[in-house]
């Protein structure tokens, strides 16, 4: 991070920020009754370089998995391992382990799945997704992160922000984006199975079983969403560092407002 990443909450109420058990940090709050505003504006320094491609990542065996990896090869409340392991089975039981095996299930849920913001809907799962065919940027990331867990591959849900960086800019508002990680190799890789591409600065803010751990907001009441807004923006810099300064790089910096 090259500035804090700040909640700010308006009215000014007293807050608090914990980890949970994914590693997030989150801010903790007791809201009054009326509007309130929660934002954040920050820059974060970015290597410029696309996500990385490894096709010789192996398939780690379940016996050498770490051990908090295990948790990720579980059922969740929107990834139904248990339901969908026959058609996995039977879809990828004979690709080879490792990343082959991850992006043929990459390639499936991208050709599986009609993107569109109309086709939002908070309560479906991976297997409603898979069934009715249409979601948005999480309904991608579930179906892609249960088949794993069903080939006995931990992965993990993650959100945050991936800018119109690299890639021709999109006629639509920005949002929050979800994509997923697969521990092959003997380290956790990104993998994308909405755009199935890889993508120049990408931002994970957080991570988790599914969207249940990684909610913008949870609230243990009734509320109304008046607006929200999103901004990832590519921005100029001058070289801050020695090292900047010798080698002439000028990683990417980005800047969220939410």
């Amino acid at each position: 991070m090259e500035t804090p990443d700040t909640i700010y909450v308006s009215p000014d109420i007293r807050s608090s920020r914990f980890m949970d058990i994914h590693g997030n940090i989150c801010t903790r709050l007791v809201a009054p009754a009326g509007p309130i505003t929660l934002s954040a504006d920050f820059v974060v320094w970015d290597s410029g370089e696309a996500d990385p491609v490894r096709p010789d990542a192996r398939q780690v065996p379940i016996e050498e998995l770490p051990e908090e990896a295990l948790l990720y090869l579980l059922a969740s409340r929107y990834c139904e391992v248990d339901r969908m392991t026959p058609l996995a089975l039977s879809l990828f039981g004979s690709t080879k382990p490792g990343w082959e095996r991850v992006q043929a299930i990459v390639d499936y849920t991208h050709q599986r799945i009609a993107f569109g913001y109309g086709h939002a809907r908070p309560t479906r799962t991976a297997w409603e997704a898979h069934e009715e065919r249409v979601g948005v940027c999480r309904d991608f990331a579930h179906l892609a992160v249960t088949l794993c867990r069903c080939m006995n591959v931990p992965a993990r849900y993650c959100a945050g922000y991936l800018g119109d960086i690299g890639v021709p800019p999109m006629d639509s508002p920005m949002d929050f984006s979800a994509w997923f990680e697969a521990y092959i190799g003997d380290e956790w890789m990104t993998f994308d199975a909405r755009h199935n591409t890889p993508r120049i600065g990408r931002i994970p803010m957080a991570r988790g079983r599914d969207a249940t751990d990684v909610a913008i907001t949870t609230a243990f009441t009734p509320i109304d969403l008046i607006q929200f807004k999103v901004i990832t923006e590519e921005c100029q810099f001058q070289p801050a560092s020695a090292y900047e300064a010798d080698t002439g790089e000028r990683p990417r910096r980005l800047s969220g407002l939410a």
